[in-house]
């Protein structure tokens, strides 16, 4: 029996035997390996002879099939299964020659299907064995295409040929391409998406819970609403009292300024004919410490700041026509007056006196201080970044001749010409700090060792202070104040009343960052920033007014001071770091 004969089976064997070997895949298996031997020298099988019936599928069970294979007659036996059974009698022949068919991989998942050649080892001549395809899974949706396809025709083998390794592969022209219609590429649409402002809180604030920290479990919905009302309750209470303490503070400003305008008449007979004494009149003194009349806050600042420099009134004539002649000439340094003009243009911006070339007092102020710059040069000093404010604070109360003579005077007291000496005076802004230090350790330990802890010295913050002599960083009212002392008492109150932001800023100070305590003592702490900006509080009229530090609040704390601020301190500590004073 030949090895056609032995594969001629009936009707209903030829069903099993098409659902064994189609392409359509039962989609609970997977395609197994199929084992293909054929034996070269045995005689021509007659499978195309009209009494071989050529294997077709006719099962309407698998009509949904792939492909229809027809099968060639070279596959003289084909292995379905692992356990193969045992192939029908045959009669005795000749030892046949095996070759070595190649394996085949077609992948289907894509467009375009692709061949694979996979060699497996090929083994001796002399033992051959049967060649395995890799067992691969398929699910029977990858062997489906989404629009027919046409048969696959395999391609017949010639039966005469010899043995040799391998057989070309048939060109991927001869395998089934599953086509799926391509639909015409169109451009994609441009991005019309433009960004909007959303008008409330989006999705994720209606539902993200506000009285919880996300790394605590989430808490019911009504206990969550119940805690949000209550949140908004307790704002509410706040802002109430916030505006009932604002309210009772300016109270208290106007009934205070009542009550300076109505001493006026003590100070015309008391204090204006002899401003010494003051010193001499504790009641009077305490007078001065309310704050002076403002129709008579020029001749007392004269008084108490005297011309220890001998200047004439002449002195800010002939410093500024030297100024103009130097800007005429070039000569006057330009660098200079680039630190002047931004200078002015950060002084006072609450009031728009000295808005640059808007400001009705802007001429004055620059002329003033190109006037201050030639008559520094002499001595070998330049120009210092925040002398703009000194300037500006003494011009609102006196001309400029006289607030020439006053700011040269002023500027001369020790600690203030320390800091604006340069690198000259280093030595004593050094020890001015350790004076601070010692006062700071004296007054409040607390504070004291928060900034030894994080490192933070006097240099840090105390001449953002001093040199403006803090208009950069109180409220313009309690600095008019602050100056009315700063004249009568001089370098000693400078401190006392440093000592006293820190005591308003005290419940602030104790962060565990270093870098959130100098942006506090900078007064860009961003969370206060943001709260001031909600109650809409203004920004421009000293950094610390979003704290809370206002005139009120700051003399209660210096008036506190009374009970261990000695003035024999402060002269010790003088006498002990700057012994050639």
């Amino acid at each position: 029996m030949n090895g056609a004969q032995s594969w001629n089976v009936g009707d209903a064997g030829l069903d099993d035997l098409v659902t064994k070997i189609g392409f359509s895949v039962d989609p609970d298996a997977s395609v197994s390996t199929f084992d293909i031997d054929a034996g070269h020298d045995s005689p021509p099988s007659p499978l195309h002879s009209p009494t071989s019936p050529r294997i077709q599928s006719h099962s309407p069970s698998h009509q949904d099939s792939l492909y229809e294979v027809p099968l060639s007659s070279e596959f003289s036996q084909v292995s379905l299964d692992d356990h193969q059974s045992p192939p029908p009698p045959q009669h005795e022949e000749p030892e046949e020659t095996v070759s070595e068919y190649p394996a085949v991989q077609i992948d289907l998942s894509n467009s375009d299907a692709v061949t694979t050649e996979v060699h497996p080892d090929r083994p001796s001549m002399d033992n051959p064995q049967p060649m395995q395809l890799p067992q691969r899974s398929v699910s029977h949706d990858e062997f489906r295409p989404s629009t027919p396809s046409s048969p696959l025709q395999v391609p017949s083998l010639n039966t005469n040929a010899v043995s040799t390794p391998s057989l070309p592969l048939p060109t991927s022209t001869s395998l089934p391409t599953p086509t799926t219609p391509k639909a015409p590429s169109t451009p994609p649409p441009p991005n019309r998406h433009r960004p909007t402002r959303s008008a409330g809180p989006s999705m994720l604030d209606k539902v993200i819970s506000k009285t919880r920290p996300p790394y605590l479990p989430p808490k019911p919905r009504t206990e969550d609403r119940k805690h949000q009302q209550d949140w908004e309750e307790m704002m509410k209470r706040s802002r109430a009292a916030e505006e009932k303490r604002r309210k009772a503070l300016q109270d208290r400003r106007l009934a205070r300024e009542r009550r300076i305008e109505e001493s006026i008449g003590m100070w015309e007979r008391d204090i204006v004919p002899d401003w010494t004494v003051v010193h001499r009149n504790s009641n009077l003194r305490r007078l001065w410490w309310q704050g002076i009349p403002t129709k008579l806050r020029a001749p007392m600042w004269q008084a108490a700041v005297g011309n220890a420099l001998a200047l004439s009134k002449d002195a800010f004539k002939t410093c500024l026509s030297r100024a103009k002649r130097a800007l005429a000439s070039g000569t006057f340094p330009t660098t200079v007056m680039n630190l002047l003009e931004e200078d002015i243009r950060t002084t006072l911006p609450s009031i728009h006196l000295f808005a640059p070339e808007k400001g009705p007092m802007y001429q004055d102020l620059r002329d003033m201080l190109c006037a201050w710059v030639v008559a520094r040069s002499d001595e070998g000093l330049g120009y210092v970044v925040g002398v703009a404010k000194i300037a500006a604070m003494i011009l609102l109360n006196m001309p400029p001749a006289p607030a020439f003579v006053v700011m040269r005077n002023l500027l001369e007291r020790h600690c203030l010409r320390s800091f604006y000496g340069g690198m000259a005076s280093k030595d004593d802004v050094e020890a001015y700090y350790r004076i601070f230090d010692t006062l700071l350790a004296d007054g409040m330990p607390k504070i004291y060792f928060n900034f030894k802890q994080h490192q933070v010295s006097p240099a840090a913050y105390l001449p953002d202070w001093l040199v403006p002599l803090f208009l950069d960083h109180l409220p313009f009212e309690a600095c008019a104040r602050v100056w009315d002392v700063i004249m009568l008492e001089g370098d000693a109150f400078l401190y006392r009343a440093a000592l006293a932001i820190l005591g308003v800023l005290e419940p602030r100070l104790f962060f565990p960052d270093k870098k959130e305590l100098l942006e506090l003592l900078r007064g860009e702490n961003k969370a206060a920033l943001e709260v001031a900006r909600r109650e809409g509080r203004l920004l421009n009229n000293g950094k610390y007014e979003i704290y809370g530090v206002d005139e009120e609040s700051l003399w209660e704390r210096i008036d506190s001071m009374d009970e261990w601020w000695r003035e024999s301190t402060w002269k010790r500590l003088i006498e002990r770091e700057l012994p050639d004073l």
